[in-house]
């Protein structure tokens, strides 16, 4: 099994099935690890594993957040070495302190603003135009009718590594497994327009981009 027939393996399978597959794995761990899920939880850690219980990877591709993937801070919350206050936003900073909007006062010596990732489209709105972000709409997400991927149902990542509705302008992101799988066949596409080849686009007539 080389990489790229493991790519190749993995690209192969519909999105349309993947919660079945992922629903098992998510539930096994969930009885796997049990109590470090009890013991986030009653650290005030808020979790879940996705609307339909299919976990993490579901959640990557329907909405590209709401997750995290831990790398030794879980069991620092557990162990009460990193406290949470879960379930209020910010209200305002004073000189001393965050004040949150249950009213809650926290004394602070620093504060760090960890505000996520921007959206493809929300890049594309800053970096050339809000017309043209309107006009290629949103990108990623399935249309599965989750939490923050709304339908209708796409079947592939909207507007990823193919033509986009503004002439020009393609998207490439993901994992490493996709970034190393989909770039070879975005190059492909970029390549035969500048040959000339004639390239059907979602489903209309194929066209000569030289003429």
């Amino acid at each position: 099994m080389t990489t790229s027939k493991a790519d190749l393996t993995f690209a192969s399978i519909p999105y349309a099935v993947l919660p079945a597959f992922q629903k098992p794995v998510y539930d096994a761990i969930r009885t796997e690890d049990a109590a470090f899920y009890s013991g986030l939880t009653d650290s005030g850690f808020m979790l879940d594993f996705e609307d339909d219980d299919t976990g993490l990877f579901m959640k990557y591709l329907r909405r590209g957040s709401g997750y995290y993937i831990d790398v030794g801070a879980s069991q620092l919350i557990i162990d009460g070495k990193i406290k949470l206050k879960s379930g209020s936003d910010v209200s305002h900073l004073t000189e001393t302190s965050v004040v949150l909007q249950d009213g809650t006062e926290l004394p602070a010596d620093l504060v760090i603003y960890a505000t996520g990732y921007g959206s493809m489209n929300g890049w594309a709105a800053d970096l050339i135009s809000q017309d043209v972000a309107d006009k290629v709409d949103k990108c990623w997400g399935l249309g599965s009718g989750t939490t923050k991927d709304p339908g209708p149902w796409e079947g592939e990542l909207r507007n990823m590594w193919k033509p986009a509705q503004q002439e020009a302008l393609w998207f490439h992101g993901g994992n490493l497994h996709q970034a190393r799988h989909y770039s070879q066949f975005l190059s492909l596409q970029l390549k035969a327009r500048q040959a000339g080849l004639a390239i059907p686009v979602y489903g209309l007539p194929a066209v000569n981009h030289l003429k």
